[in-house]
């Protein structure tokens, strides 16, 4: 097959898509040994993205700010050409002893770092409340698994003042930038305006995330699992993008193991999408053990 950059009848569109496909199977190798990349099925499943259709399942709305959008059901899989294998559904290998494991993991380790974490909790929570006014903890609506909203909880690191109009705006441009012809990535956001001195700190050292150790206890999120998604994002995504509300969100996650702030918002989605998909114990384990290194090297 002749690659996509060397074909001058291959679409602008088509070279975006497997200039952004090859980039993230090459994190995806990076994150997980013996991985090759996002693999949804026989074959290499994204790059004929042109001859792409959908599975004729209904298609769902969802709000992305003040939009309603029309998206792909849980259920919904690329099928690929005639003749393709059919998808692989995801954590259909994990089963359901899996996902057991998975779920009694997050509960015992979620209760243990809590426990362990109270006392430095109650020191930044005066922190907080010292720094500027308003509630310790930050409440957001978020989708969780099958798209189902729920209010993750994060320390306060923003004004009270603060709208997610700002962040609306960066990830329009962090989509733009991404597809840009030049090749160029606008990174994750890293100097927000509206965070507050403390929650600059709190950002760095990951600290903010803490309180989702709640979400995991009551079933909400898992320890390891895709980035808890924002309603308004949802315009930017790709429909294999939408793998990623087959699982509960997770604290830590592919991309987070695999340069975190370095990666461009469509590298996330894919390894969101790539995670789902390939969701068993041992991933998580390997993740859980690659998080402590990765969270030190974004807060030096």
């Amino acid at each position: 097959m002749a690659s996509s950059t060397g074909n001058p009848m291959q679409s602008p569109e088509r070279r975006k898509t497997d200039r952004n496909f090859s980039r993230s199977r090459a994190l995806v190798a990076r994150a997980l040994p013996g991985r090759s990349g996002p693999s949804l099925h026989a074959g290499d499943p994204m790059a004929p993205m042109a001859d792409t259709k959908l599975a004729d399942h209904p298609l769902l709305p969802a709000r992305a700010g003040e939009k309603t959008l029309l998206v792909p059901s849980a259920a919904r899989r690329p099928i690929v050409g005639p003749g393709a294998a059919p998808p692989v559904p995801a954590g259909a290998a994990a089963g359901q002893a899996g996902r057991f494991a998975r779920r009694t993991l997050d509960v015992v380790l979620a209760t243990l770092v809590l426990l362990c974490l109270l006392p430095l909790l109650l020191v930044v929570a005066a922190l907080i409340k010292l720094d500027s006014p308003g509630p310790i903890l930050f409440r957001q609506r978020r989708l969780g698994k099958d798209m189902h909203p729920f209010t993750v909880l994060k320390l306060r690191t923003m004004r009270t003042d603060a709208t997610s109009e700002a962040h609306m705006r960066y990830i329009a441009q962090l989509a733009q930038a991404q597809n840009g012809d030049d090749g160029s990535t606008l990174k994750k956001l890293t100097d927000d305006p509206r965070v507050t001195r403390v929650g600059h700190t709190l950002r760095r050292l990951s600290i903010d995330e803490v309180p989702q150790l709640f979400n995991v206890l009551v079933g909400q999120m898992a320890l390891v699992g895709p980035r808890p998604a924002i309603e308004y994002e949802l315009e930017h995504y790709e429909p294999v993008h939408f793998e990623r509300f087959d699982v509960r969100p997770g604290i830590t996650g592919l991309w987070q193991v695999s340069g975190r702030n370095a990666l461009g918002f469509q590298e996330m989605l894919d390894l969101d999408a790539e995670y789902a998909t390939h969701a068993t114990l041992g991933t998580d384990l390997r993740i859980l053990v690659r998080t402590p290194r990765a969270a030190i090297r974004n807060a030096a």
